[in-house]
């Protein structure tokens, strides 16, 4: 699924997402929680502002790097 994101642009280009526009919604990033490298990807777990987790994905190997979601899980799944 196709997503629009904001990124922080630090030392790099789009170093960090900061928000993101899904199914027409805006989500702010509260927290990075994990990120790594595939060999034509960049992957960041996300928590954001409705408390939800996403993955997102950006492709490091075609120019402007199209972002899409990988997975989702919502907040009520996390509880114990």
């Amino acid at each position: 699924m196709k997503v629009e994101v904001e990124c922080h642009a630090g030392y790099k280009a789009d170093e960090r997402p900061l928000r993101f526009r899904l199914d027409g919604r805006e989500h702010g990033v509260e927290q990075v929680i994990d990120q790594w490298y595939g060999p034509a990807s960049t992957y960041f777990k996300v928590l954001a502002d409705d408390g939800n987790l996403y993955i997102l994905r950006e492709q490091t190997s075609t120019p402007g790097g199209a972002w899409d979601l990988v997975a989702f899980r919502h907040a009520a799944d996390m509880r114990p």
